[in-house]
């Protein structure tokens, strides 16, 4: 009879767990690309969502904080009073205060409500299907920072732990990263299908078309947004779509979008080792009892988990958090009332304290690589030999500091709360994204190409200088010459005026053609002047410098 390594045995018992209830957060950060509309840069694109001009499905979000007592309830107040005042203001606004002075949120939340629930088809037509309800569609706008973020809440009830785990693996990509030899898509769902209230199918992928997504990177060298992601983010459409679109956005990071999950389970202590490992690592269900090599994981607790609440004691016992800064797992015991609390238990806290921080760090990581992007792309519009694409690089540059200045002092910041648990977790998700070695990269372009502008524009203040005063010079020679003791070289105060008209016409044309011809040699007579005033020079090469003024010069190869 074969043995059964210990391993292997609680990886099969762990197969049998049963999640009662699940919820999964999708926050899928974006670029928006600027939107020229009669010659103006729309700078407030939520805005054009509008209240669904042009069949829009989005509706501005309901803000619980000006809604009355009747929407404002205590989940909402304890997420609030988990925040520092500074990253209050950020997330809320101020309200009315002695001198009725009231400011809102920096962030603009849309909703839309006609999805109703997604059906997913993992692998194969072989399959059954698997339903999850749609709790929410958010987009979020933020004040000064050209990025949205799509937030999609789902819950489920009483599936597999396996069923959980690919889920959590393959529903969050943008596209396909492959297909198999069958012609399967590899890593995301087979189908996806997005259905209203009466389940009619509202939009559905097209996984399967490979040809398509090949023939689009192939055109337009950047990949092509999967049909039901396209669909949801109407009338946002991609930058290289052919659609007409309010709003034009850009892949700003992964493919794979950050997620967010709760897990209520019967007893997390049957979870094996590499159950724990594939949720906090993303690494969807497996044979083996761990998806990596030992030597990989061997530091996996330390780095991506907070054991805190992973006792037998407190009121939401065997309570366990991993992170890889992708991703933000919590796993409890679904008997633990606390633990399943909607209102001010841990369900309200992932759904409000938790969402928040991890919305948080990714928003600072994406508006950091969009601040990247935008000076690769002034750089790559950048023609030296044209003075209006001078000009504009140097307004883009300008503008691009501008908004990473306003970026630091309203949105960056290490901390966020002095409770523990959520400034825990917050650094355990800002430490994996390495937001910090991000921002100092970021500041540093942001300085050289700011120094750069300042630089350039000292040097062409300092070639202005020389060539007035080259001209002040030998226009001083004329000066004193004509006006020594206050003579006239010619007496035309009794001239008729037609004469002294014409006079003045003559000389003043003179005058201003020697000036324009000094300044378009103020370079060379500057060079003269500094070889005549070098006293160790011997006089025939101060001569020759004054030669040089009117030598042709030299075509560089």
């Amino acid at each position: 009879m074969p043995t059964v390594a210990a391993g292997e045995l609680t990886h099969a018992r762990s197969r049998e767990v049963q999640v009662h209830h699940l919820r999964h957060i999708l926050l899928w950060p974006l670029r928006l690309m600027p939107v020229h509309r009669g010659g103006e840069v729309q700078r407030r694109p939520w805005e054009l969502l509008g209240a669904g001009d042009g069949g829009s499905p989005w509706r501005p979000g309901v803000d619980e904080y000006s809604g009355g007592a009747g929407r404002f309830h205590e989940r909402h107040y304890n997420e609030f009073v988990t925040f520092l005042p500074y990253v209050q203001q950020f997330l809320y606004g101020e309200g009315l205060g002695r001198h009725h002075d009231a400011t809102g949120s920096s962030i603009h939340v849309f909703r839309r409500s006609d999805v109703a629930s997604v059906r997913l088809l993992p692998r194969g037509d072989d399959e059954t299907a698997w339903t999850l309800r749609v709790q929410h569609i958010d987009l979020y706008f933020f004040d000064d920072v050209d990025i949205v973020l799509l937030n999609l809440e789902l819950a489920a009830d009483d599936l597999p732990l396996a069923q959980a785990q690919e889920i959590l693996y393959r529903f969050g990509r943008a596209y396909p990263s492959g297909w198999d030899a069958q012609g399967r898509p590899s890593h995301s769902m087979a189908a996806t299908e997005w259905l209203d209230a009466e389940g009619r199918v509202l939009a559905r992928s097209d996984a399967q078309q490979r040809e398509a997504f090949l023939d689009f990177v192939a055109a337009h060298r950047a990949p092509r947004i999967a049909a039901h992601w396209d669909f949801m983010l109407r009338p946002l459409v991609s930058d290289l779509s052919e659609h007409e679109g309010a709003l034009r956005y850009r892949q700003i990071e992964y493919y794979r979008m950050p997620l967010m999950a709760y897990l209520a389970v019967d007893d997390p202590r049957a979870l094996s080792r590499g159950d724990f490992v594939r949720l906090g690592l993303v690494a969807g269900t497996g044979e083996t009892a761990l998806p990596f090599g030992e030597g990989h994981l061997a530091d996996f607790e330390r780095r991506h988990c907070y054991d805190r609440f992973w006792d037998e004691c407190g009121t939401a016992p065997r309570t366990r958090y991993l992170s890889c800064g992708h991703a933000l797992i919590v796993v409890g015991d679904a008997a633990s009332s606390f633990y399943r609390c909607g209102e001010r238990g841990v369900l309200a806290q992932f759904r409000h304290q938790h969402f928040t921080l991890f919305l948080i760090a990714h928003f600072q990581k994406a508006a950091l690589l969009m601040f990247s992007d935008r000076l690769v792309d002034a750089l790559k519009r950048l023609d030296v030999g044209d003075a209006e694409s001078v000009k504009r690089f140097k307004r883009a540059i300008r503008g691009s500091y501008e908004s990473f200045l306003r970026f630091t002092h309203r949105y960056w910041f290490h901390e966020i709360s002095e409770q523990a648990q959520v400034r825990a977790l917050f650094h355990l998700v800002t430490q994996h994204l390495d937001t910090d070695t991000l921002y100092a990269e970021v500041k540093e372009r942001m300085h050289d190409m700011n120094a750069y502008l300042d630089a350039d524009s000292l040097r062409r203040q300092a070639n202005t200088v020389v060539r007035l005063t080259v001209v002040t010079i030998f226009g001083l020679i004329g000066t004193v010459t004509t006006g020594f003791l206050g003579m006239n070289l010619l007496a035309m105060a009794d001239q008729p005026l037609s004469e002294r008209v014409f006079v003045f016409a003559i000389v003043f044309g003179a005058t201003l053609a020697l000036t324009f011809y000094t300044m378009a040699k103020s370079k060379r007579l500057s060079d003269f002047l500094d070889a005549l005033s070098d006293e160790g020079l011997p006089w025939p090469k101060r001569l020759g410098a004054l030669l040089r003024v009117w030598r042709p010069q030299q075509r560089q190869e």
